[in-house]
């Protein structure tokens, strides 16, 4: 007798649960909903992930990944560019990612403690492109520090786009631009 196939991927149900997330949050991130989304029943789920606890983890280190490789690709190196055009491009392709995957995003830094969060791991790699050219911009022995000032700007307000807290009219991109040059330029000094 063979044994049955597989029905579902670990990789599937890490789609499954983070397209939940985005569409409805992470409180509709449950074994049941994601189940449903790929065509199983609960119990096959833990072939694959150990509890719900493992899976946000799971889902919360494939969105880190995807921002590190976003930022890994907006960080390469171009002949004659200063690092602070890239630490721009790396920027504004955070805000392009937080607009696209905005809960996806915010997981990655929600701060939910335990194994809900990323790895250290999976952090570091993520932040190696941003940590890479923050060195490049201020030397290696302030690099954390100024990719934890770029990251808090970038999340910050993306947070607060996405919240609908930039009511007063203006041009939201030429903020969030004026914002990042201005603390580049703090930053270099």
């Amino acid at each position: 007798m063979s044994p049955t196939p597989a029905r579902t991927s670990r990789e599937e149900i890490v789609a499954a649960a983070r397209s939940i997330l985005e569409e409805d949050g992470l409180h509709a991130v449950t074994m049941a909903n994601v189940a449903d989304r790929v065509g199983v029943r609960p119990p096959s789920l833990y072939k694959h992930v150990r509890d719900r606890a493992a899976l946000i983890a799971a889902v919360a280190d494939e969105a880190a990944l995807e921002l590190g490789g976003v930022l890994q690709a907006a960080t390469r190196i171009v002949p004659g560019q200063p690092s602070d055009a890239r630490i721009l491009r790396a920027a504004l392709a955070f805000r392009a990612l937080a607009a696209r995957t905005p809960r996806s995003v915010s997981l990655v830094f929600a701060g939910l403690g335990g194994e809900l969060q990323p790895s250290v791991e999976t952090a570091a790699i993520a932040a190696q492109p941003l940590l890479q050219v923050s060195a490049e911009l201020v030397g290696q022995d302030r690099a954390l520090v100024a990719a934890r000032a770029l990251t808090a700007f970038c999340y910050g307000f993306c947070a607060m786009e996405q919240a609908g807290a930039f009511r007063f009219g203006g041009d939201i991109d030429a903020a969030f631009r004026s914002g990042i040059e201005a603390l580049i330029r703090g930053l270099a000094a």
